[in-house]
């Protein structure tokens, strides 16, 4: 459906994609009202619209408003909306009380976006449905008026189906990042507020709403996600009048967004996803919407050695070399160089800021090391934390008033550091001089862009800063990659702080975690992988110890746990034995050969009963090929195990599973394991493999199998 013109048409409009449709419904005054989303509901002519319509219009109780109200594209007070409003300005001291006046409109097949005008606002909403049913919802406002207009509120909110009782969110903390938490939907508003500056390790990431006990392939479900990197708001609102509704959108300090004459405020882009067969189902749509985007990574994503907990702030030429020789006979294909490399860092307490190499350390700059480590064939990446500073450094010596705090003498630090007001147009300058001398000297295909702190009291001009600073980070990271574009960015913040839509809008890779502990890992990728897919998630294999929990674990567990990512190393490979090589080798030799499925199939999961486990699976797009791992982080409550099922195969075809050999057999805590165990090998097809499945060995706690299948046939 195509139409434009100066008002909304008598009927009501739909955008629907792969099994999803939005209808939208005019209204003879204020915005259009949001008749549906969720589950497609086929094709509809204009009578068969007209006619929906009236079969959702509600009728009236005793004691409320006279005539049905309308759940809006920004549902507010005027509409007769109770919860929490959609949208809410200020002008002059006061709130502004729309009434909307819809003064054009645009419809396509994918797109709707509405245009209206009211007590000199415009007000611009844009809906686009993409190929595979993700939603995404922005808004933005223009004063028209004389007088300074503020945004307090500007979110994306959507009526949500009454059937969704059930909430899933995240929260977390430094090194267990993402861990899920479940509630029952109740009556009021439910507000999740991230007050951090930055996405936070605390995010709830993605908001979850379905039928009751919804599951991994299961159960009916609408979420939503905030592509924006700093304070957010997660909402639900639950009114006693039967509206029920689910909302994103930036969380704005008081006074933080005011518009002049003309000026104009666009919100970031809300998120939204449908599923009908669970977690996985809102995954399957989210992945593959980001891997249909211009700039989605499409090389082989590449096997990284990372220095930092190989050599921490010791840099030692000769050492590198050696750890860079033995990364290059093994498999890696990226070198990083992490912190410790520019002047005066010896530690965190001095030198951040100061981008240039340390001369005492690196007498002939970088070049020895990165000559070297192309000469062996791998890329060169380096390590940088631009948007913060160390007082000991000569940048804050030089321009304390770049600092974004009110107060540098009494505002507290975190890792020793401030934050540098990267709204400042002086500072982005020079930062993007410093960065383009470095990209400019050396051979840098990749840079890991850390942020390790919380913003607090951030402050711009005399006026709360998040929003600004957020927006000037999104420019800095736009112009770097504009002037480099081959360059790829790594967004780390102390681990995974800063994991959302936005960031990687701008970047490549994202550090899901601080933590290399597999047991940690294997819960916290996975629900990282609700949101993005594998190859966007860096997953390293780091010492025998943890650097982070002290906890010692098997070779091939690590190993293991890393294979549904973007995966590396951060281990001091010269400490390694002739064996340990061996299998690191074997392992990074296996990926290569398998990453095609990793990075382009769809990924499956399932949570056998009996607790302590876990299986991640990824199917090729034409499922001839997969991959599958089933991890266990404790020993689980039945001796006996239930069956192992194997989701997402074509069930009409036959499959060879062999376990990959590649890797360390687990240890097992059955006295004799299952037969096709034994055997190392099977043949069944795809619906016995997820239907009634294999009978599964009791793994021993921080252990995995891995499983490769591939078609013997051409199926259906």
């Amino acid at each position: 459906m195509s139409a434009t013109g100066p008002s909304w048409p008598g009927h009501p409009v739909v955008l629907a994609a792969a099994g999803v449709s939005l209808v939208l419904a005019p209204q003879a005054e204020g915005l259009p009202e949001v008749l549906h989303w969720g589950a497609d509901l086929g094709p509809l002519g204009q009578a068969e619209l007209d006619e929906f319509r009236i079969a959702r219009e509600r009728g009236v109780s005793a004691s409320a408003l006279d005539e049905p109200w309308p759940f809006t594209l920004a549902p507010g007070e005027g509409d007769g909306w109770a919860g929490a409003p959609g949208l809410l300005l200020e002008r002059n001291g006061g709130p502004i009380r729309p009434r909307w006046r819809v003064t054009g409109f645009s419809v396509t097949s994918t797109d709707i976006t509405v245009t209206a005008r009211s007590a000199g606002v415009l007000l611009e909403t844009d809906l686009g449905l993409d190929a595979h049913g993700v939603l995404r919802v922005r808004h933005r406002v223009r004063n028209e008026g004389a007088t300074p207009v503020r945004v307090v509120v500007a979110d994306a909110v959507l009526p949500l189906d009454d059937r969704a009782t059930e909430l899933l969110d995240f929260s977390g903390r430094w090194t267990r990042e993402r861990m899920p938490q479940r509630r029952p939907r109740t009556q009021g508003t439910l507000v999740r507020e991230s007050r951090r500056g930055r996405t936070g390790h605390d995010s709830p990431t993605l908001l979850a709403a379905g039928v009751p006990g919804f599951g991994d392939r299961h159960g009916e479900l609408w979420a939503a996600h905030l592509a924006w990197s700093g304070d957010a708001r997660y909402r639900v609102d639950d009114l006693p009048e039967g509206r029920v509704a689910i909302g994103v959108g930036e969380l704005l300090r008081p006074g933080e967004v005011e518009l002049a004459a003309g000026e104009v405020f666009e919100t970031p882009d809300g998120v939204f996803a449908w599923s009908d067969r669970g977690l996985d189902g809102v995954s399957a749509r989210l992945h593959a919407s980001l891997r249909d985007r211009p700039h989605h990574p499409t090389s082989p994503r590449p096997v990284v050695l990372n220095t930092w907990e190989a050599v921490y702030f010791d840099h030692d030429l000769p050492t590198l070399r050696r750890l860079a020789d033995v990364g290059a006979a093994i498999g890696v294909e990226r070198f990083v160089l992490d912190d410790g490399w520019f002047r005066g860092r010896r530690d965190d307490r001095a030198g951040l800021g100061d981008w240039v190499v340390d001369e005492a350390v690196w007498p002939d700059g970088l070049h020895p090391l990165v000559d070297h480590v192309r000469g062996l064939g791998m890329q060169f990446g380096l390590w940088v934390e631009p948007e913060m500073v160390n007082l000991d450094s000569d940048l804050a010596r030089e321009h304390p008033d770049w600092l974004l705090t009110p107060d540098a003498d009494r505002a507290r630090t975190m890792r020793h550091q401030h934050v540098l007001d990267l709204a400042l147009p002086e500072v982005r300058e020079h930062l993007l001089k410093h960065l383009s001398a470095l990209l400019d000297e050396y051979d840098i295909a990749y840079l890991k862009w850390d942020q390790n702190r919380d913003l607090l009291e951030a402050t711009h001009l005399g006026r709360a800063g998040v929003d600004a600073q957020v927006r000037a980070l999104y420019d800095l990271l736009d112009t770097v990659r504009a002037r480099y574009p081959a360059l790829e960015i790594e967004s780390c913040a102390s681990g995974g702080a800063r994991i959302d839509l936005g960031i990687l809008d701008r970047t490549d890779r994202v550090w899901a975690s601080d933590s290399n502990d597999p047991v940690e890992r294997t819960r916290l990728q996975r629900w990282t992988e609700l949101l993005l897919p594998p190859e966007l998630i860096g997953s390293h294999v780091g010492p025998p110890r943890s650097h982070t929990s002290g906890r010692h674990a098997d070779l091939g567990f690590r190993i293991a746990t890393t294979l549904f990512a973007s995966p590396g190393l951060e281990w001091d490979l010269t400490t390694c034995g002739p064996h340990e090589l061996e299998v690191l080798t074997a392992w990074i030799d296996f990926y290569r050969r398998v990453r095609p499925t990793l990075h382009t199939g769809e990924l499956v999961h399932d949570t056998p009963i009996d607790g302590g486990a876990l299986l991640t699976g990824a199917v090729a797009p034409d499922r001839a090929h997969a991959v599958y791992r089933l991890s266990r982080t404790d020993s689980g409550d039945r001796s006996v195990p239930p069956p192992l099922r194997l989701p997402g195969l074509d069930p009409t075809r036959r499959y060879r599973l062999r376990v990959v050999d590649e890797l360390p057999a687990p240890r097992l805590l059955d006295v004799r394991p299952p037969v096709w165990l034994a055997a190392g090998k099977t043949v069944a097809t795809g619906r016995v493999l997820a239907e009634a499945g294999l009978a599964a060995p009791l793994l021993a706690p921080a252990q995995a199998l891995v499983l490769e299948l591939t078609a013997l046939d051409g199926g259906t």
